[in-house]
């Protein structure tokens, strides 16, 4: 069992100043950092979930317990007046509680509608556990510099998180069995509980068999006419589904970075899952998994760290192309090309360095003796590379 999330002490660090908002997939584990990680870090705390009616009551009557000095709310984002309530109580009684507000996705699509909380909060996005997390590792690489990168392999939790995803659930049990009801109970609950209660989705059996294909496509580029085709819809309601699923944390796509120096590739997008557990086949989890570690550490470098931090790929029109680059305020900081066995160095690595000056390049594989440095390129194991991230 892990003793704490990661995003735990910056929450607390910012609960000093501003409100707190934190977003991210359903089942990742929100309620569970509030209520047993964060909350224990202040000498009492009061839990209001807008799902449960008495609290339905006490919030709308704005009667807060006396001896409490954390107040969280969980899915207050259902309510249609919250941002005026939130906003209300926190203007008064900043200097008497600490207010975190947490939810579904909704809370994402609702938080951006308008702007009367802006200024008055902090937002986190949440992610799924990770290596470094996993085994407890404290973030210490720095923007632009090189990646800090200890020595341990950590195969075995390599080995657990590419099997088993890194949700909590399905991670700690590490059932076969148990993975595969979550991953059904999983789809069936994010239909019924989040997306039709938010979007008028008319034909829901093709956007569930449009979720059944995207596992599918992922590390491809992502070509929405193909997809159009196979389930027999239109351009339109592909597209709007595509986007609806990725709001609601089932994937995200990274797109093309483009550049005058290179002959950039400007359409199709890379799409990943959230849980690369789905995922079958082998070479592409492995993808996944790296671009979901990626993901959660430029999401905590632009959530916490200010900085304008973004995840692309790398391809051209002669179709040279590299899986992963990091960039800060638009500027190359490291690249990374992901292999399941092929130590070979990539020259698609090399050449996208040369071209793009690229600080840092790193081709990651899954090979636990691969650790080499090559014409400025540093060959390596999974194992060693994420665990410098978060």
């Amino acid at each position: 069992m892990l003793k704490d999330r990661y995003l735990t002490p910056f929450i607390v660090e910012d609960l000093k100043d501003k409100m707190v908002f934190i977003g991210g997939p359903r089942q990742v584990g929100k309620t569970t950092l509030c209520r047993k990680f964060v909350a224990t870090h202040f000498n009492d705390h009061a839990y209001f979930n807008w799902d449960n009616r008495a609290d339905r009551k006490t919030i709308t009557a704005s009667s807060w317990p006396a001896d409490a000095e954390l107040l969280i709310f969980d899915e207050i984002h259902k309510y249609r007046q919250w941002k005026g309530l939130i906003k209300g109580e926190y203007d008064k009684l900043k200097d008497v509680f600490k207010f975190l507000v947490t939810g579904s996705a909704r809370l994402d699509l609702y938080r951006k509608g308008g702007d009367s909380l802006q200024g008055r909060y902090h937002y986190f996005r949440l992610h799924p556990f990770t290596l470094a997390e996993v085994e407890g590792l404290s973030y210490k690489s720095t923007v632009h510099g090189e990646l800090h990168i200890g020595k341990n392999l950590y195969q075995g939790s390599i080995e657990a998180l590419a099997k088993f995803g890194g949700f909590p659930e399905p991670f700690m049990k590490q059932n076969e069995r148990h993975l595969r009801r979550w991953h059904n109970e999983k789809i069936e609950r994010m239909f019924r509980e989040d997306i039709l209660d938010v979007q008028a989705i008319r034909d829901v059996a093709n956007m569930k068999l449009l979720s059944d294909l995207l596992p599918l496509r992922v590390g491809s580029l992502l070509s929405i006419n193909a997809i159009r085709e196979d389930i027999g819809v239109s351009f339109r309601a592909a597209s709007h589904w595509i986007d609806v699923l990725e709001a609601f944390y089932y994937h995200f796509r990274i797109y093309p970075f483009t550049s005058g120096k290179i002959r950039s590739l400007k359409k199709e997008p890379k799409l990943y899952l959230w849980d690369w557990s789905e995922v079958e086949d082998e070479a592409a989890r492995f993808e996944n998994l790296i671009a979901s570690h990626l993901l959660k550490f430029v999401h905590f470098i632009t959530d916490y760290e200010g900085h304008k931090a973004d995840l692309y790929f790398l391809r051209d029109v002669d179709k040279r192309e590299v899986d992963f680059l990091v960039t800060i305020s638009g500027k190359p900081w490291f690249a990374v090309e992901a292999k399941l066995k092929d130590t070979a160095l990539s020259p698609q690595l090399l050449y996208f360095k040369e071209r793009l000056s690229i600080p840092y390049v790193y081709q990651v594989v899954n090979v636990g003796d691969a650790d080499r440095l090559k014409q400025g390129a540093r060959i390596i194991p999974v194992g060693k590379f994420l665990s410098a991230l978060i």
